[in-house]
């Protein structure tokens, strides 16, 4: 049945005007159609976005609000399970929301978009009802159900829900990236408030899993319904790639190396806040009614940076402002251990989700950097897979150091110094940079001189990269050779 679906797309077909049309066409349309082929708008392009914006509520979104089932899971369901072993439960699927993405890719790539997608969000649905039949004590149970089966589901939904945005965007692509983006913090913010009440509410486990479930997959059919890609426009575009090429270049490029393992020590730490922050208020003598919205507070500030990084990239650069997120996000952590008021879990809980926020909202261009345009998929995919070990690792590492005894200094100061030693990583890839001759992708000097001089197709390759991350002359590949 869901191969009628393959190369399927809208009924119509937006291409591109001719130059012999000039203004004229362009001025009558009720959207903006590029050179490209690409509508960067019309009702297709606009229900895909909030297509794929309910994808990242349900999938990567729900994870976000895995404290409240640490929490939970600690106090009542598995209390025979240390810490570490119950954050291996959400670092088990955060890890496989990226880790499938060499998978994904290729098949997106080659038309497989509704196979992927809807077989996600089924699977995502699926995990969330079974989770609600878990008996007590049964801690496989909900590691199968909640770790393995909902993290490649929500996998399946991730790469391919970002990718088809550039069936429909290429000038807005990067804007258009960071919206549906922040649907993983709306997810963690509603899911969070959701949960508590309902876990923690007089239904118990069982009809509180399934409520939340049937309100995700409500919105996942609706995602399903409304998202389209545009195969039949985008292969007049097609270039080859050699994905085989292009994978072992993230490893022999130094800049390209440095940041995956710079990215992949953060992530070691980022999801620890996330994990343990509800846990750490309850144990430091806050209301449990607060200590319910302490996740709200983080995913509200990481909200906010989705549309803070957009506003503050051209003036800083991507990887001064990886640095200065990097090294917030280490101090805040460490300060998690003087956690004590409502007042510091507001302060500290807003700043590490608006520094962390920006972070992961500049991944994706940080790793485009280092990539020709045409390998910005493979690339992309191979980076976050790598990257994504970190989250597999980081929490359960967390989790021991805390112990039974909940020493909060030992995760804290763990997690701080690690995501200092990411920062000294992108510090390198920042010279390396300077040494490469790409001492203008900071400061901005030399955008139009390098346009000027290259060759016809490298000033197309230039401003479009320019466009997605203006603080960055391209083309970038020139600067790696």
């Amino acid at each position: 049945m869901l191969s009628s679906l393959r190369d399927s797309g809208p009924s119509e077909h937006i291409s591109a005007p001719s130059k012999s049309d000039g203004d004229n066409t362009l001025s009558s349309s009720p959207h903006t159609v590029e050179d490209s082929g690409f509508p960067e708008g019309g009702m297709v392009a606009w229900c895909t976005v909030f297509g794929v914006f309910l994808a990242q509520f349900c999938g990567f979104g729900y994870t976000s609000a895995f404290g409240v089932y640490q929490a939970f899971y600690a106090q009542h369901y598995l209390q025979t399970s240390s810490p570490s072993a119950v954050s291996w439960i959400g670092s088990l699927a955060t890890f496989l929301v990226t880790a499938v993405g060499p998978i994904c890719g290729p098949l997106f790539d080659n038309g497989y978009f509704y196979h992927v997608y809807i077989t996600g969000a089924v699977l995502q649905s699926f995990s969330l009802f079974m989770l609600s039949l878990v008996q007590p004590g049964q801690y496989y149970q909900v590691l199968l159900a909640q770790g393995l089966v909902s993290g490649i589901a929500q996998g399946l939904m991730y790469v391919p829900s970002f990718a088809v945005l550039s069936h429909h965007f290429k000038r807005r692509r990067a804007t258009m990236m960071s919206i549906v983006s922040s649907g993983v913090s709306l997810g963690g913010i509603a899911n969070t408030i959701m949960l508590n009440q309902l876990l923690n509410g007089p239904i118990g486990f069982k009809m509180g899993v399934q409520i939340s479930a049937t309100f995700i997959t409500v919105l996942l059919i609706i995602s399903c319904i409304l998202v389209r890609p545009r195969y039949s426009a985008v292969r007049q575009e097609e270039v080859s790639v050699n994905s085989w090429k292009a994978t072992k270049k993230c490893f022999t490029e130094v800049p390209s190396l440095l940041s995956i393992i710079g990215f992949m020590l953060f992530q070691v730490t980022y999801m620890y806040p996330f994990f343990y922050f509800q846990v750490d208020s309850l144990r430091h003598g806050l209301s449990a009614t607060f200590a319910f919205y302490a996740l709200v507070v983080i995913n509200a500030g990481s909200f906010v940076a989705r549309f803070v990084a957009s506003a503050v990239l051209p003036y800083v650069g991507v990887i001064d402002l990886t640095i200065i997120t990097i090294v917030a996000c280490a101090i805040l952590i460490i300060g998690m251990i003087w956690l004590g008021s409502a007042a510091s879990v507001i302060v500290l809980g807003i700043l590490y989700g608006l520094f962390s926020g920006i972070n992961v909202a500049i991944m994706a261009p940080v790793l485009g950097l280092m990539s020709d345009p045409a390998e910005f998929g493979v690339r992309l995919g191979v980076g976050f897979a790598i990257t994504g070990f970190g989250a597999l690792v980081g929490p359960p590492i967390c989790g021991a150091l805390l112990t039974d005894r909940y020493l909060w200094w030992a995760p804290a100061f763990f997690c701080g110094v690690i995501a200092l030693a990411g920062g000294v990583l992108f510090v390198g890839v920042r010279f390396s940079f300077v040494r490469a001759g790409a001492g203008a992708a900071h400061t901005g000097a030399g955008d139009e001189q390098q346009i000027e001089t290259g060759s016809h197709d490298e000033k197309k390759e230039a401003k479009s990269t320019r466009e997605l991350y203006p603080s960055i002359p391209g083309p970038p590949k020139k600067h790696l050779r």
